[in-house]
Parts: structure tokens; sequence; C-alpha cells
């Protein structure tokens, strides 16, 4: 019997902790009661460096549930994508699946059993894909699908509408460990990992409690991370911007000289002004975004460790790397 592992990461969850717990547990029950899992599947829950008392709450479910509840405390705060890969990496080895979801059960934790069911159809990948998106606010919804469409143009490779939602089976895992980056954007790496996939659709629910953990500075600073660690096409786009400004400018320098041969000189302050606004402006966002990419290689050129395990709460016989 395949045994699953469910991984969600956590940041200041406590109010939403136990009724993920139970949830999740009563996902784990259905599909043990099923035959489709073993009865020694399990939710690891990866505290990410949380200020209030999630860390508590996973201790005390822990107690309560041993055999299902395992738990995953980070020294300090790295991020989701990091927590992320933290739970995959650790409780990956001993699963034969691993189903990544958010704790704010905003993803239909009942298509699971249909991820389940793919992965024993074949499937090493399985997203889970939003049907649509009507209960989003007009803005989010216009940004979100012009992100996707600019991902695409940028020549990343992604799955429309889909987060981080996913089943992974052991191997998978396993391949995208051999991915050392520490730049991570998993919507971008897991697609590029060309083992079988599939997808299941649902529709995303309002939040059970709590606040979102992604405002809109940080959607903005991941769909940044991700275009810049998997594309170069920004750089390309200003170096054509760049050549396509400096054939306006030989055109505007004939014109010049024409109109100075002609008589036609006028005084042109405001077009001279402006131009060496816009050129300023140009140069100064080209060498941010050249300092950008200099400072991703700054950061993986250091190999420092993306995240460090302070404790590991684990059925007593589960044998974790760390």
């Amino acid at each position: 019997m395949d045994r699953l592992g469910i991984v969600v990461p956590c940041y200041n969850e406590e109010e939403v902790l136990a009724i993920s717990s139970e949830s999740l547990r009563g996902v784990l029950d259905r599909l043990v009661s099923a035959g489709k899992i073993s009865n020694d599947s399990f939710v690891m829950f990866v505290n990410d460096g949380s200020r209030d008392r999630t860390w508590e709450l996973i201790e005390q479910e822990h107690a309560a549930h041993p055999g299902q509840i395992f738990g995953l405390k980070l020294a300090g705060n790295v991020g989701h994508q990091f927590a992320l890969t933290a739970g995959l990496l650790t409780a990956g080895p001993i699963c034969d699946m691993t189903v990544s979801i958010d704790a704010d059960l905003q993803d239909d934790v009942d298509v699971i059993e249909q991820m389940v069911d793919k992965f024993h159809e074949g499937k090493d990948i399985v997203y889970g894909v939003r049907k649509e998106r009507k209960t989003d606010t007009f803005f989010k919804r216009t940004t979100a699908q012009g992100f996707y469409r600019v991902m695409d143009a940028m020549g990343v490779k992604t799955v429309y509408n889909h987060a981080d939602f996913r089943l992974m089976s052991r191997r998978a895992v396993e391949q995208f460990a051999k991915y050392p980056e520490r730049n991570l954007y998993l919507r971008g790496i897991v697609p590029t990992l060309g083992y079988e996939t599939d997808s299941v659709f649902y529709d995303r629910k309002e939040r059970v409690a709590g606040t979102s953990k992604y405002p809109l500075k940080k959607m903005l600073a991941l769909a940044f991370d991700g275009i810049t660690s998997f594309s170069t096409k920004p750089i390309q786009m200003v170096m054509s911007l760049g050549i396509l400004i400096m054939i306006l400018a030989v055109l505007a320098g004939i014109y010049a000289m024409v109109s100075y041969v002609t008589g036609h000189v006028q005084p042109g302050w405001t077009s001279m002004i402006l131009s060496i606004w816009f050129l300023g402006g140009l140069q100064l966002f080209a060498i941010g975004l050249i300092g950008r990419y200099i400072g991703k290689v700054y950061v993986e050129v250091k190999q420092r460790p993306r995240y460090n395990i302070e404790k590991v709460l684990t059925d007593g016989e589960s044998e974790f790397k760390e």
C-alpha cells in the first residue's frame, strides 16, 4: 500500500491550524478506509518561524495524533517556498507520494483523492488547478491573468491557475532535490522535471480564518523572482529598447541638422528635458535589472543552506533525513 505525506507550510497560522489538522486527518481516514493509501500516512506541518502559537499548536496536535500529525520546525522564517521545500525534502524520501497544500484550506482538500487516483494511474505529478476566479476581485483576477501571460511571454513554463497545490511521486521529489538553487520558484521548477503529469480542477474557497500571508507586495516579488530566475528576456528587452532609442537619437540628430541648415531651429527645451529624464530613467532601470541578476548569482555562489531544521516530530519509526 502506498504511503501519502501531506506537507503544509505554516506561518502565523494559529487561528486555522486546528481546523486544518482536523480536515486533513479526515482526508487520510477516508483514503485509508477506501484502501487507497497505507494507514501510516501522515500530515506534516512545517513551522516557518511563526511568531504566534503555531508551533505550540503543532506540538499539541502531534501529541493528540502521533501517528498522523508530524511537525517540522525551522530555525527561522525563510519564506513559503523554502518552507515548502524543507517539508518536501524531509517527508519525500519516506513517502510514495507527497501532496503540498497551504494551511488556510482555500484549496479543496476533497480533490486530494483524485490526485491519489491519478498517481495510481501512473502520474508522477498532479497539479491542482483552479476552475475559475469568480471569487477574486477584478484587480486580483486581472493581475493574475496578466502574470501568467507575462510568464509565458518570458519563456517560463508554468501551469495556468496553479499555485503550490500538487501531488509529487517519490521519484519526482528525488529529482527536485537535485535542484540546489537558492532563488526558488517551485511553480516554474516542477514543470521542468519532465515526468508524466495531469491536473485536477477545483473551485477555490474563502479562507477559513486568519489573514492572507501573500499580500500584493509579496505576490509582485514572487512574480519578479519567477521571471528573473528562469528567463534572461528582460535584459534582452532592455538591450533592444536601448538599440531602438539609439536609432531614434540618430534620426533626431539628422532632423536637427536639417532644421539648422534650413533655418527652422526651434527652442526645444521641453523635448530636451523629457529626453534626459526618459534616458536617465531607462539607464537606472537597466542598471537595477542587471544588478538584480548579479545579486542572484551572488546568492547562488555562496552556497549557504536554504533553511535550518530545529526540531522534527515523528511517530518514532520513520527515518527522516535532515
